[in-house]
């Protein structure tokens, strides 16, 4: 018989991405973050070959980013709304975790599957951050989709990309209402598309 654990499905049914523009002090602290990432590390990796990597962005961090961020801008002819919405989320940042997709050479799992894996570390960090009672984001925005900067920021090569930037810290005294959540009906099919005279 199943099990349930309704304080954990409870606390999925609430989960939402609260706003990193509006954080505030104080972050978590450093046994704070590590059961946070801890948790979040239990995640599928099919082949266990941790086809991800993580790294810690403190503010110091954030601020060598954002600078980062516009001088790769220049150097791509980039006008001045490309070089705030560079520097955007680390001029603003507290804490946030780069979350680093890094396939490893598999004959057996293929190149999608580590990709997933690297995202679905994304959301665990979301869920895990949201338990512990902290206000997350998952952010990337067009530098992180550069793959010079990737290589400069992150040390990223080969195949390796960002597969997200979780921002973690306090959340604003007062949220936005939460959006609308999709009708399961409205998205949910039952059975295969196939037609009825191909199913024999």
């Amino acid at each position: 018989m199943p099990q349930p654990c309704p304080e954990a499905l409870a606390c999925l049914e609430t989960r939402r991405s609260a706003s990193a523009k509006l954080f505030r002090d104080p972050v978590p602290d450093e046994a704070a973050l590590h059961r946070i990432l801890t948790a979040a590390l239990r995640v599928p990796d099919h082949g266990k070959l941790e086809p991800w990597r993580l790294v810690l962005l403190q503010r110091a961090d954030l601020a060598q980013l954002a600078d980062l961020a516009e001088a790769r801008a220049r150097e791509l002819g980039g006008d001045a709304e490309k070089i705030a919405k560079g520097r955007g989320q680390y001029d603003l940042g507290r804490l946030a975790v780069a979350v680093i997709s890094s396939p490893k050479p598999s004959e057996k799992i293929p190149l999608a599957e580590q990709v997933l894996s690297a995202g679905a570390l994304c959301m665990n960090i979301l869920h895990a951050a949201h338990a512990a009672g902290w206000g997350a984001q998952w952010l990337s925005g067009w530098p992180s989709h550069d793959p010079l900067f990737c290589a400069r920021a992150f040390g990223c090569s080969g195949a390796e990309t960002v597969a997200g930037i979780i921002h973690i810290a306090t959340p604003a005294a007062a949220e936005a209402p939460d959006r609308p959540r999709p009708a399961l009906e409205r998205v949910l099919t039952r059975g295969l598309a196939m037609p009825a005279d191909a199913q024999s």
